[in-house]
């Protein structure tokens, strides 16, 4: 073995030299370490140097850039029912999308969904995020280049709000008021806003136009209304392009069942109607609670407008193309026809095959008897009428995901036929 240390008699001592009470440091010693120094100093640059010629080294994110012909929308709510489908859709559109969502109502799965639907880098991204949190908010909104906000995030039970009202008003209002400074501050010039026929309360004429008068009768229906009118006061000094879409009953889930509706165990007393329906026919609840009877329609049941949640979220895309600067557009969305309760739970038992036991109630507070959308100007201004208007139909897709999706967004079951 070859020896390449030092052969002395005596080995030179490690210690420092000590001369008159003063230490000095042995200099050989001293230049061994400058050369350590210098060769790690030497290597990091050459590190850096390599790791900077890489293409992928401090490049930013492509969703903190503005890029010519590509669209960047942030969708609050996204990972909700509605929020998922207008989600991808815009990226089946060729949207670059950032879903913000607290997952308090949303469901992390349907993001996964979307995310295997469409890997591709600089399509889509999640920020889980509580829009009530404005220094999040804003952060959110420094980070990221926006180009529009589809805003979805909100409670949505009519019922929910008579009971705790105050969520409503804080999740709703406020969170709006948030997500609008958010924009303003940070230069975001196109804002699709969810609203919802609730706004104009129990109206004495039908069909609802865009001019019959909002006297919300529910803290649901009232919080909505005050963030219309923050977002239409603050129009009046921006030149922010501005869309309103009141709609109504929304029913079905992507035609090729890759999404669907999956509400939180804990909140299917206040769900949709479909949704109750569907737990029925599964046997997850004994039967369909149908709650008042005595309103002034023609079977004594409310009436409603179902629409299909794909031509709702066309709307909303529709909405973003046509948006104006400085302009503001209020449009209903629904398919200009009632149905009551009772038609609807027929449509339901056809469409599951199940006939579903029905017990009725006293009315829920906060409900209305009859309410039903003139679309003509949504029909003439943005060139959209619903496609999707045979609630059976509807049902049966809706359908056809719950029976296939029995724990959500789990592990999917393989259909039967």
């Amino acid at each position: 073995m070859l020896n390449f240390g030092r052969n002395r008699a005596q080995p030179r001592s490690n210690r420092p030299l000590s001369l008159g009470g003063m230490d000095y440091s042995d200099p050989k010693r001293k230049n061994n370490v400058v050369g350590k120094i210098l060769l790690a100093a030497t290597l990091t640059a050459l590190c850096i140097i390599m790791l900077k010629q890489s293409p992928t080294f401090n490049s930013p994110s492509p969703f903190s850039l503005h890029e010519e012909g590509v669209t960047h929308v942030l969708v609050t709510g996204g990972a909700g029912y509605i929020g998922s489908h207008a989600a991808m859709r815009l990226l089946k559109d060729g949207y670059r999308v950032t879903i913000v969502d607290n997952l308090s109502r949303g469901n992390i799965g349907a993001v996964k969904v979307l995310q295997e639907l469409f890997p591709e880098p600089g399509r889509l991204q999640f920020i889980y995020a509580d829009l009530g949190d404005p220094k999040t908010v804003n952060i959110i909104f420094q980070q990221n280049a926006f180009d529009a906000v589809m805003h979805f995030a909100a409670v949505a039970y009519v019922g929910e709000s008579t009971m705790n009202p105050l969520k409503y008003y804080h999740n709703i209002t406020s969170n709006t008021l948030v997500v609008l400074e958010a924009m303003a501050a940070n230069d975001v010039k196109t804002l699709i806003y969810s609203s919802t026929c609730a706004t104009y309360g129990e109206p004495e004429k039908m069909p609802i136009t865009e001019v019959t008068p909002q006297e919300p009768i529910n803290p649901y229906g009232k919080a909505k209304k005050m963030a219309e009118d923050i977002i239409l006061d603050f129009s009046k000094n921006s030149d922010m392009a501005i869309m309103i879409l009141r709609y109504f009953n929304v029913i079905g889930s992507d035609p090729d069942g890759r999404l669907g509706e999956a509400p939180r165990p804990e909140l299917r007393e206040h769900g949709r109607i479909s949704g109750a329906c569907f737990d029925a026919a599964r046997g997850i609840t004994p039967g369909l609670k149908v709650k008042g009877t005595d309103y002034k329609t023609h079977d004594g049941t409310c009436i409603r407008d179902y629409i299909d949640v794909t031509d709702l979220v066309d709307a909303h895309v529709k909405a973003l193309e046509k948006a104006t600067p400085a302009k503001v557009g209020i449009y209903n969305v629904g398919t200009g026809k009632g149905r009551s309760v009772k038609d609807f739970v027929k449509a339901c038992k056809k469409a599951t095959g199940v006939d579903i036991k029905v017990e009725y109630l006293p009315r829920r507070p906060g409900d209305y008897a009859e309410v039903y959308s003139d679309p003509s100007k949504i029909n003439r201004e943005l060139n959209w009428t619903a496609q999707y208007t045979d609630l059976q139909k509807s049902l049966q897709t809706a359908w056809r995901w719950q029976k296939s999706h029995q724990n959500g967004y789990g592990s999917p079951l393989v259909m039967a036929s």
